[in-house]
């Protein structure tokens, strides 16, 4: 660590700290950067931290590893050891299994992105092994995208296209998102009457319209996605 962040800490946007265990580790990784930023004039703070939650340990704390430093910028699951850290019988990364009823992974997911999210920071899926099998990678990509993750790891170029589109919103549900967004900042507007609430089409949108229409166009927007619709404000 001394010898890379010394070397070339100028260019490093974060460092990624693998099987995460609690909070101290990700403070002793704090503590080390600092004094290798004094130490070699570098910004203090600048570069930031990528935590993998790797093990049921890691888990059990996510929570504080999220606050543990203001350099924590990602979380992101490590499914291969995470799985055998709590003895799945399963040797497929990510894959459902017939023999259970449901998705396994779902309370995994849901915790490692409900601690980014109640930090502000990125939620990242891990990688999956079978780098030639690209439906059953956007199969697993897919719900981890649904939940809200913010991207996935890929280990292979043939997955690169399936996770950006994956992790993109539809051409419909972005162009929809837009149309929120302007309906709704018309009808809070002078010209729009300054309603609370308004109707677009058969579907009443509020202000928490407008924040899950944030999600949808930013990352649409971030995809660099082109509207193919546009609002029309109702005549009187």
């Amino acid at each position: 660590m001394i010898e890379v962040v010394g070397g070339a800490g100028a260019n490093l946007d974060a460092i990624m700290l693998p099987k995460v265990q609690d909070a101290g580790q990700v403070q002793a990784l704090d503590m080390l950067l600092t004094q290798i930023e004094k130490a070699n004039g570098l910004e203090v703070g600048k570069i930031g931290i990528e935590a993998q939650i790797e093990t049921a340990q890691g888990l059990i704390n996510v929570n504080q590893i999220a606050f543990a430093s203001p350099r924590i910028e990602t979380i992101i699951y490590g499914p291969a050891d995470f799985m055998a850290s709590i003895n799945m019988k399963s040797l497929v990364v990510g894959a459902l299994h017939p023999d259970y009823p449901g998705d396994p992974f779902h309370y995994i997911l849901m915790q490692i992105l409900m601690a980014a999210r109640a930090r502000g920071v990125q939620a990242i899926d891990g990688p999956f092994l079978q780098v030639r099998d690209v439906p059953a990678f956007e199969e697993v990509a897919k719900r981890s995208a649904m939940l809200g993750f913010d991207g996935k790891w890929v280990l292979h170029p043939g997955q690169i296209d399936a996770a950006n589109e994956i992790y993109a919103p539809s051409q419909e549900d972005y162009d929809h998102a837009e149309l929120i967004l302007d309906a709704y900042e018309w009808a809070t507007s002078e010209a729009g009457g300054k309603k609370g609430s308004a109707m677009l089409g058969d579907e009443m949108i509020d202000e928490a319209s407008r924040k899950m229409a944030l999600v949808i166009a930013g990352k649409g927007r971030a995809a660099a996605m082109s509207r193919t619709s546009s609002f029309t404000p109702p005549e009187d």
